[in-house]
């Protein structure tokens, strides 16, 4: 696949690849770059099998030094700058023998063995491997194993050549899925430095970007900062979103703010790679997913999957598949026919007196109130119910503390069950996503 995807980089050597702020970069530069990157590492002493912490971001030399490893059949852990505090936690569970620094452009030795049974695997079947961290907000990241191979095999057929803004981060599932994709097409990917809403419009606008993949956390705030209505998106075309669960009330905003642009939701995890998915409507949270070598199935409500591009393994985790093969997301999810809704993780219920409580359908309806920017949903322990359902809010304009309480429980009440109601309502001025677009839902305060 490595030779296919050069092999269509030669012949686009004058087309534009990477866009950053007032540099762009040719398919040219790109292979340029990736055999400088090549000759690097080979005399400093990387080779096939080697463990290789990347860091860096969406740039010329980090993508170049991406493709370089994969060539040299070499093992690499991921790391983006809003990681970067966790790189000796990745470093020694990744087991990392050299860390290459792009943004500095130095190699230097690690001092990990790189010894694990799943390297093992890669480097008996010659095959580049690709390891991702989890979020790891309740604890230490789980570290996936992929074959790169068989993350970059979706994209042997040719798809769409579609400028796109990579939005979604370097170490991510979906950021990579979005960097593949475009490269694959020979396509022209706009790289911003910083994600907020009037950067993002303004880049959209400028380079006529027709493909923004997202998250709901960050539509959500792109429809509060009025940025949609100072820039012209008339160039976009689709918006995807995934990562986390999409409040309706949010969709529904969005589908009517771009009338113009196809809203798809994606689904994807770390340790299986992003599905070809279609959703029912622009203002539906139904999805159909399909595609060659994926399959599913519902088993007691939560979803499994099977598919030729899931990860090898955990490094530090217990096995996540079931006999037969199939990987347990953890994800609830119901059914109607072809169409499959994402109700939330199953670790994320909350057991109030025996009923469950989805914090997305809770945080969703609460999300509607204009008096909110954002809300994240989580259970803390209780003394008679088990456990009462908390809603931590970021106000989204000044208000006093026991109006917006009030505002909360008035507009809940007749729309879902009293149990779904927060029993407490916590005012908070800190962000209330991860920089991977995950809502961080804590117990207590």
């Amino acid at each position: 696949m490595l030779d296919l995807l050069e092999e269509r980089f030669r012949g686009a050597a004058g087309k534009c690849a990477l866009v950053a702020g007032d540099n762009s970069f040719t398919y040219g530069d790109l292979l340029q770059e990736m055999a400088d990157w090549r000759e690097k590492l080979t005399a400093e002493g990387v080779s096939a099998g080697s463990v290789v912490l990347l860091k860096g971001d969406f740039t010329l030399a980090s993508v170049g030094a991406l493709f370089a490893l994969m060539r040299l059949e070499a093992i690499i852990i991921l790391l983006a700058p809003a990681s970067f505090e966790k790189e000796q936690e990745f470093s020694e569970v990744g087991r990392a023998q050299f860390v290459v620094d792009t943004m500095a452009g130095q190699i230097v030795p690690a001092s990990h063995d790189g010894s694990h049974l799943l390297y093992t695997k890669l480097r008996e079947a010659r095959e580049p491997g690709i390891v991702l961290f989890s979020s790891g907000s309740t604890g230490v990241s789980k570290a996936t194993v992929h074959s790169a191979p068989r993350l970059l095999q979706k994209f042997r057929p040719q798809g769409k050549d579609l400028r796109t803004l990579a939005f979604l981060l370097f170490d991510h599932i979906a950021g990579l899925d979005t960097l593949f994709y475009s490269l694959a097409n020979t396509s022209m990917l706009v790289l911003p430095a910083v994600r907020t809403p009037d950067e993002v419009c303004r880049l959209i606008d400028k380079h006529r970007v027709q493909v923004l993949p997202t998250a709901p956390s960050f539509i959500n705030l792109l429809l509060l900062s009025g940025a949609i209505e100072r820039h012209d998106l008339s160039s976009l075309e689709i918006v995807t979103y995934g990562s986390e669960m999409m409040a309706q009330g949010t969709l529904e905003r969005c589908a009517a703010a771009l009338p113009h642009v196809r809203i798809l939701q994606k689904y994807g995890t770390s340790e299986t790679g992003a599905f070809p998915t279609r959703s029912q409507s622009n203002t539906s949270t139904w999805l159909k997913l399909g595609g060659e070598g994926f399959e599913w199935r519902v088993r007691d409500g939560l979803f499994e999957t099977r598919t030729s591009s899931t990860m090898l393994g955990y490094l530090n985790a217990p096995s996540p598949f079931t006999e037969d093969g199939y990987f347990m997301t953890g994800d609830r999810v119901e059914v109607d026919g072809e169409y499959v809704r994402f109700l939330g993780r199953d670790s994320d219920i909350i057991n109030v007196g025996g009923q469950k409580v989805f914090p997305a359908e809770v945080e969703s309806l609460i999300g509607e109130m204009p008096e909110v920017s954002e809300v994240a949903v989580y259970g803390e322990p209780h003394a008679i119910l088990g456990a009462a359902v908390v809603a931590r809010i970021c106000p989204s304009a000044d208000i006093a503390p026991s109006e917006l309480r009030k505002a909360v429980r008035t507009h809940l009440v007749g729309r879902i069950e009293p149990y779904k109601i927060p029993q407490k309502i916590i005012l908070s001025d800190q962000p209330l996503t991860t920089d991977r677009f995950k809502t961080i839902r804590k117990v207590g305060e």
